[in-house]
Order: C-alpha cells, then sequence, then structure tokens
C-alpha cells in the first residue's frame, strides 16, 4: 500500500516562497506518476502541477512560472518549490500517486482521476 506524508507548509507573506515535500513509502518501483493537488475552503480541489516516472512535467496555467514540481526517486520523495506566492495561493495542499508502468512512462497529469492514492495535505496560507 502506497502511503504519502507532506511536509513543508506554513505561513508566508505574499512574494514569498515555500518548498513542500511528499514522502512516499510503499511504491514497488519508479514508474508511479506523481502529482501536487490543493483545495481553499468553498473551493473544488485542483491540479497544481504534475511529473511522469520520466520527468516530463505539466503545469496549471495559474502557477506556470512560479513553482517547480520536482522528484528525488533515490529517496522517494516529491517536491514542490512555490516562489512569487500570492494570496489566491492559500490552499490546502495535497500529493497523490498512481501507478504508471511503462505504457505511460512520459504521462504526466494534474487530473483528480488520474490518481488513486493521496496524502493528508499540508497547509499554505499567504497573507498580504
Amino acid at each position: 500500500q502506497v502511503q504519502l506524508a507532506e511536509s513543508g507548509g506554513g505561513s508566508v507573506q505574499a512574494g514569498g516562497s515555500l518548498r513542500l515535500s511528499c514522502a512516499a513509502s510503499g511504491m514497488r518501483n519508479a514508474y508511479y506518476r506523481m502529482g501536487w493537488f490543493r483545495q481553499a475552503p468553498g473551493n473544488e480541489r485542483e491540479g497544481v502541477a504534475g511529473i511522469a516516472p520520466s520527468g516530463g512535467t505539466t503545469y496549471a496555467d495559474s502557477v506556470k512560472g512560479r513553482f517547480t514540481i520536482s522528484r528525488d526517486n533515490a529517496k522517494n520523495t516529491l517536491y514542490l518549490q512555490m516562489n512569487s506566492l500570492k494570496p489566491e495561493d492559500t490552499a490546502m495542499y495535497y500529493c497523490a500517486a498512481a501507478q504508471s508502468g511503462m505504457t505511460r512512462y512520459y504521462f504526466a497529469s494534474t487530473r483528480i482521476s488520474d490518481y488513486n492514492y493521496w496524502g493528508q495535505g499540508t497547509q499554505v496560507t499567504v497573507s498580504s
């Protein structure tokens, strides 16, 4: 069973930076796609960034140029570097994973339906 644990959230002023981490356990190999999602109070959960087993990435338009997703397969850890943070980035941030296999080695996604393992979330609050 895959388990995901996020960390690194906190409170920061607008324009600041945070780095989120997601420690994964139970993965049988490196062929998992992974992603970051967020949910603000009263809003639906939305995709922020995704990374394929190949390392290819995809981003939501709202974070392009400000956020960077990366992974360290040796450490089974996913990261999200968030720069130039805005108050509208305030949300609970979730890590997600799904088995990709070789047929989807290059597939990165920010769609909720493409993931079946989820972490508990870490809160990010950006003040103006």
